[in-house]
């Protein structure tokens, strides 16, 4: 053999070799993220592709329309191929890299293009139509025909009867809509970690708290190369991160300095390389042909045919009643603000967007005398999480432990932590990534699942396959040797991502495809996330919570009382605000004409006219960092909030007439509530699971209380 050819025999066998040893191939257990790195995405995506591929054609060839023959390998393919690029996804969002990415990019049309071969496979459709036709159906249970039905329909919407050129262009939009979202998601994040202000003047930072100077300085030393940057002496150094940010609108006195924050916070992501307008642009016209190709008018009307709304008619009217009772309130909050404003600083004027935030701080101050930074000291992390932990066991039976080191982490912040049910046997287990890192971390904080319930899969001697979740947070990092001091905001979001974690991981539906979150309705799944957060303003749970980080003492019963009243502090403003979101998204997906004179912009503009009491500045371009609707799964389902928001005060208010201060009471609809809406998950319908537990339909009348707002007031 010559030197060539010992070249490349050589270059093979490290090629098998490296593919043998790569951990993104590793399926089972959990993802081995202290070893995977960017190179091995390609060759590790690649070569599972293929095995798949195999596997799906002998699959095709030998099927049977039985749950065997059928469901079990589908449920086998779907989870090996979800669990490798499911870590490759989780990577994107929480360890982003120049290499990652290029990794990513470079196998993502091969990663769409088997997902669309899969999903449009017809000897399966015809298997799956033959199982629903067949004698056999009616002695299958509820949740293996509701699977059924639902891969029935995913397959129509992933064009299975589609044929010639429309699947073919079907299939190119899925494929340029994977990278459309993916390059959008990357701006937001890159234009947010690219904009900074180093401030160097004390009347800089005037009003700003001790917590922020700390976090601004340590940020300074680490990040601008200001090595001898102190809290009390500074630089001190601003970003567009949450934690950052949102501080200095509420407290900075310099009010040139937060307009030009506001102007750079609005205008993320639309200028130059990064700008996502055009991005926008080609989404929405996609998806509308989409939409088109599978027979439907308009995206939104395809988005619905899949959700608990009904129809996108009925998803209005709940937007237009909530906005009739909002909008009114929200006109009278600001007006107490500009005569509070006029009172504390005669010379301001009219208020602008970057005053908000700041005179609502100051009205919520004078009003119900207390500051949110007030709050920061009684709320170290992990006493948070002790109370949020003991409220689980109060309600539903859990125990939660630390396991840290029993599970490979990405970062060295990053928790892992196991769910034990009442015996101490464990039923769960979850991640915990709470701090923000805006380098490498998108913003936002979300619950995605890392694996799923499943008897199927269940390994050697386990009888069923246990659920790990991913609860990922971008609070407050710890500061100057302190914890991480939590803001009352960044309090009631642990809670709702616990929230969404809970239903994955306490369900107890054993078919993997139904399981947790799987198969739930996408305006349902804020149900029992935005269910955790009314226990934040529940004494008892703020006392478990709370305990000042150097003296120990929990959170006065005086400093509750006035953050339970204040509760509803511009709650009109707050649901107007959803409303103003929920209605550009349902608009741009659903009216809008990407070929009419109209551009995203001007939609935005136009539905701001009915949901806002303080019009968008002229160069607004939220849109251009709104991803929960261009790179998340929340397109023509934003409403989704809202809609949910409606089942969880109701089941909250179960708990309420129950009596919250009623122990067993609580504990016994606790138990109810996990047996239901946490337990059945996808296996049942939302509305028959929410009857299961409440009894009867959900009610608006509980949202409503909880707001502070009555239809007579609007």
């Amino acid at each position: 053999m010559g030197e060539e050819g010992s070249r490349v025999v050589a270059e093979e066998e490290h090629r098998v070799e490296e593919e043998a040893d790569n951990p993104l191939l590793a399926w089972g257990g959990l993802p081995a993220f202290d070893r995977i790195e960017a190179r091995h995405v390609v060759p590790g995506m690649r070569r599972l592709l293929c095995e798949l591929q195999t596997e799906l054609e002998a699959l095709e060839a030998g099927i049977e329309p039985s749950w065997e023959r059928v469901i079990e390998p589908l449920e086998r393919l779907n989870d090996r191929f979800g669990f490798s690029w499911g870590a490759v996804g989780h990577l994107m969002g929480v360890k982003n890299s120049d290499a990652l990415r290029a990794a990513h990019d470079e196998v993502l049309a091969e990663v769409v293009g088997f997902g669309l071969r899969l999903s449009q496979s017809r000897p399966l459709y015809e298997a799956l139509l033959a199982m629903r036709e067949g004698a056999n159906w009616s002695s299958l249970e509820a949740a293996q025909q509701r699977i059924i039905e639902s891969l029935l329909r995913d397959a129509r919407h992933a064009g299975v009867g589609l044929e010639g050129e429309a699947r073919d262009r079907f299939n190119a939009i899925q494929e340029e809509l994977a990278e459309l979202t993916t390059r959008f998601s990357n701006h937001v994040l890159d234009a947010t970690k690219t904009y900074d202000l180093v401030l160097r003047d004390a009347a800089d930072v005037e009003g700003l708290p001790a917590s922020w100077r700390e976090l601004a300085a340590q940020s300074a030393r680490e990040e601008a190369g200001e090595a001898d940057a102190t809290a009390e002496a500074g630089p001190w150094r601003v970003t567009l991160d949450q934690p950052s940010f949102f501080p200095y609108l509420e407290h900075g006195r310099r009010r040139d300095l937060r307009e030009k924050l506001y102007r750079a916070y609005v205008s993320r992501a639309s200028d130059g390389e990064l700008d996502n307008a055009p991005v926008i642009s080609r989404e929405l016209a996609l998806r509308r042909e989409e939409a088109q190709l599978l027979g439907y008018a308009n995206f939104a009307e395809l988005s619905l045919a899949s959700k608990m709304a009904p129809d996108v008619a009925a998803v209005e009217r709940l937007l237009e009643e909530l906005r009739g009772v909002s909008y009114g309130a929200a006109q009278r909050d600001l007006g107490d603000l500009q005569a509070h404003a006029d009172e504390g600083d005669p010379e301001a004027g009219p208020l602008r967007h970057w005053d908000v935030a700041f005179w609502a701080e100051r009205l919520r101050e004078h009003r119900f005398d207390y500051s949110e930074e007030e709050l920061r000291p009684y709320f170290p992390l992990p006493k948070v999480l002790e109370g949020l932990f003991a409220l689980a066991h109060r309600l539903f039976g859990v125990t939660i432990r630390a396991a840290d080191g029993e599970a490979p982490i990405w970062h060295e912040d990053v928790r892992f932590f196991r769910v034990c049910d009442e015996g101490g046997s464990p039923i769960a287990a979850f991640f915990l990534d709470p701090y923000s890192r805006p380098q490498e971390k998108r913003g936002g904080a979300w619950m995605d699942e890392c694996v799923g319930r499943s008897r199927l899969l269940a390994g050697r001697g386990e009888a069923v396959r246990l659920p790990v979740a991913y609860l990922v947070c971008n609070q407050t990092p710890p500061v100057e040797g302190k914890p991480s001091l939590m803001s009352f905001a960044e309090v009631t979001t642990l809670f709702h991502e616990f929230g969404h974690g809970l239903q994955h991981m306490l369900t107890q539906v054993d078919f993997g495809l139904a399981a947790g979150i799987r198969n739930v309705e996408w305006d349902a799944v804020e149900l029992p996330s935005q269910f955790m957060e009314n226990w934040c303003y529940q004494r008892e749970t703020l006392q478990e919570v709370s305990a000042h980080f150097e003296t120990g003492e929990p959170l006065p019963d005086g400093l509750f009382d006035k953050l339970d009243a204040a509760r509803t502090y511009r709650a009109g403003s707050a649901m107007l605000r959803q409303l103003y979101f929920s209605s550009t998204d349902l608009e741009l997906h659903g009216r809008y004409d990407p070929n009419g004179s109209e551009d995203p912009f001007a939609v935005q503009r136009r539905i701001a006219r009915e949901t806002t009491v303080l019009p968008p500045l002229p160069e607004d371009r939220f849109l251009c960092s709104f991803g929960h609707i261009f790179a998340g799964g929340y397109a023509a389902g934003y409403y989704s909030y809202k809609w949910a928001e409606v089942l969880s005060a109701d089941a909250f208010a179960a708990f309420e007439e129950a009596g919250l201060g009623d122990c067993e009471a609580v504990a016994e609809t606790g138990r109810r509530f996990r047996d239901t809406v946490l337990a059945l998950g996808g296996s049942r319908a939302p509305m028959e699971v929410f009857r299961a537990f409440r009894g009867r339909d959900a009610e608006v009348e509980a949202l409503l209380r909880h707001s502070g707002l009555t239809r007579e007031a609007a």
